[in-house]
Protein backbone atom coordinates (compact mmCIF):
# COMPACT_ATOMS: atom_id res chain seq x y z
CA UNK A 1 0.00 0.00 0.00
CA UNK A 2 2.77 2.17 1.02
CA UNK A 3 4.37 1.82 -2.39
CA UNK A 4 1.18 2.79 -4.48
CA UNK A 5 0.08 5.72 -2.29
CA UNK A 6 3.94 6.91 -2.48
CA UNK A 7 3.93 6.15 -6.28
CA UNK A 8 0.81 8.25 -6.70
CA UNK A 9 1.43 11.05 -4.59
CA UNK A 10 5.12 11.57 -6.44
CA UNK A 11 4.66 10.20 -9.57
CA UNK A 12 7.82 7.50 -8.93
CA UNK A 13 8.43 4.84 -6.88
CA UNK A 14 9.68 5.16 -3.66
CA UNK A 15 13.34 4.79 -2.88
CA UNK A 16 14.39 2.30 -0.22
CA UNK A 17 15.39 5.42 1.66
CA UNK A 18 11.94 6.45 1.66
CA UNK A 19 10.32 3.50 2.45
CA UNK A 20 13.08 3.14 5.73
CA UNK A 21 12.00 6.20 7.02
CA UNK A 22 8.34 5.25 6.51
CA UNK A 23 8.17 2.00 8.37
CA UNK A 24 11.36 3.14 10.73
CA UNK A 25 13.13 0.08 10.52
CA UNK A 26 16.76 -0.55 9.23
CA UNK A 27 18.30 -0.59 5.69
CA UNK A 28 18.74 -4.39 5.63
CA UNK A 29 14.77 -4.73 6.83
CA UNK A 30 13.56 -2.90 4.11
CA UNK A 31 16.21 -4.71 1.39
CA UNK A 32 14.52 -7.50 2.71
CA UNK A 33 11.11 -6.51 2.17
CA UNK A 34 11.59 -5.81 -0.77
CA UNK A 35 13.09 -8.72 -2.00
CA UNK A 36 10.56 -10.76 -0.19
CA UNK A 37 7.90 -9.10 -2.05
CA UNK A 38 9.49 -9.62 -5.29
CA UNK A 39 9.69 -13.23 -4.55
CA UNK A 40 5.90 -13.29 -3.65
CA UNK A 41 5.16 -11.80 -6.97
CA UNK A 42 3.61 -8.20 -5.61
CA UNK A 43 5.95 -6.46 -7.01
CA UNK A 44 9.19 -6.44 -9.66
CA UNK A 45 11.91 -4.45 -10.07
CA UNK A 46 15.48 -4.10 -11.69
CA UNK A 47 18.27 -4.83 -9.47
CA UNK A 48 20.43 -2.19 -8.89
CA UNK A 49 18.62 0.47 -10.69
CA UNK A 50 17.12 3.11 -8.93
CA UNK A 51 12.87 3.37 -7.95
CA UNK A 52 12.14 0.43 -10.48
CA UNK A 53 9.13 -0.87 -8.00
CA UNK A 54 6.89 -1.65 -9.73
CA UNK A 55 3.22 -3.50 -8.53
CA UNK A 56 2.20 -6.21 -9.88
CA UNK A 57 -0.85 -6.88 -8.63
CA UNK A 58 -4.50 -4.62 -8.76
CA UNK A 59 -4.89 -1.12 -6.41
CA UNK A 60 -8.17 -2.72 -5.06
CA UNK A 61 -6.10 -5.64 -3.75
CA UNK A 62 -3.85 -3.45 -1.18
CA UNK A 63 -4.85 -3.16 2.47
CA UNK A 64 -5.61 0.60 3.51
CA UNK A 65 -2.27 2.71 4.35
CA UNK A 66 -2.36 4.38 7.65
Amino acid sequence: AFIYAYSRIFKQPPAEAEMRRHFGVTAPSVHQMVLTLEKAGFISRVPGAARSIQLLIPPEALPILR
